[in-house]
């Protein structure tokens, strides 16, 4: 199943900094841009870092308040987490303030890998590097969201030639596809159980799908088979040990 790339969807004209750029003008990046963080990159143009603006409030909160009394200082944690929070607190330049190693994406992975990285390390935003590691675009996930403004005619067609006629062999008219509002409904009768579910299972696949309905039916449940009995109706055995 193809899904759409990140370079696609990602932004190509990045904001960054370098290791050297002065905290004030990290600041100034941020809000001129109207952004919430960028990436750090050093001289060959790779990714060191990134920094948010919650690295930002870091240094902010650990400003003294001048109306209340001095508390007494305890010693620092010695975990790897405590020391970046004190190098942060006195950063002066956007190396001292970045976060690493940054979380990134290749423009060549698909949308759906990138946001699985999102997820899994709660970031928001994600630089794009190229085959040669340099940064070339910067993806959010405002840009990932785009995928779920797909037309519903497209995400028909895509049903239609990737499922069902290159993947199945299925006539394209012999199942009824309707699309609404990212909602696939899939009816018809197929000739093998498996392959209803590997219909069903692909098309959740397909970029843009918020849901799919299945109301297929089959002439033969070929869960029930022998598996030499099985061996002969080997149409779609391939998928069935992928999914």
């Amino acid at each position: 199943m193809k899904h759409n790339k990140v370079g696609s969807v990602m932004t190509g004209d990045v904001v960054r900094a370098e290791y050297g750029t002065p905290f004030k003008e990290v600041a100034r990046l941020l809000a001129d841009h109207h952004i919430s963080g960028l990436p750090v990159v050093d001289e060959d143009d790779k990714v060191i870092g990134v920094i948010s603006e919650t690295d930002l409030m870091v240094r902010q909160a650990a400003t003294p308040d001048p109306f209340n009394p001095t508390r007494r200082r305890r010693l620092p944690a010695l975990t790897r987490s405590a020391r970046q929070q004190a190098v942060k607190v006195k950063a002066r330049t956007a190396g001292q303030l970045m976060s690493e190693p940054p979380v990134t994406v290749r423009a060549d992975d698909s949308i759906v890998e990138a946001a699985r990285t999102m997820a899994q390390r709660r970031v928001e935003r994600l630089p794009v590097l190229d085959e040669e590691h340099r940064l070339v675009g910067i993806v959010t996930r405002r840009d990932l969201l785009q995928v779920f403004l797909r037309p519903d005619p497209e995400i028909r067609e895509q049903v239609v030639q990737e499922v069902l006629v290159r993947a199945l062999w299925v006539p394209p008219h012999s199942i009824d596809v309707s699309v609404v509002e990212g909602v696939v409904t899939l009816t018809g009768q197929m000739e093998r159980k498996s392959e209803t579910e590997i219909a069903v299972s692909m098309t959740r696949q397909i970029d843009g799908v918020v849901a799919v309905v299945d109301e297929l039916s089959w002439l033969l449940d070929d869960e029930r088979l022998r598996p030499d009995e099985q061996a002969l109706h080997g149409v779609a055995d391939d998928w069935l040990r992928k999914l």
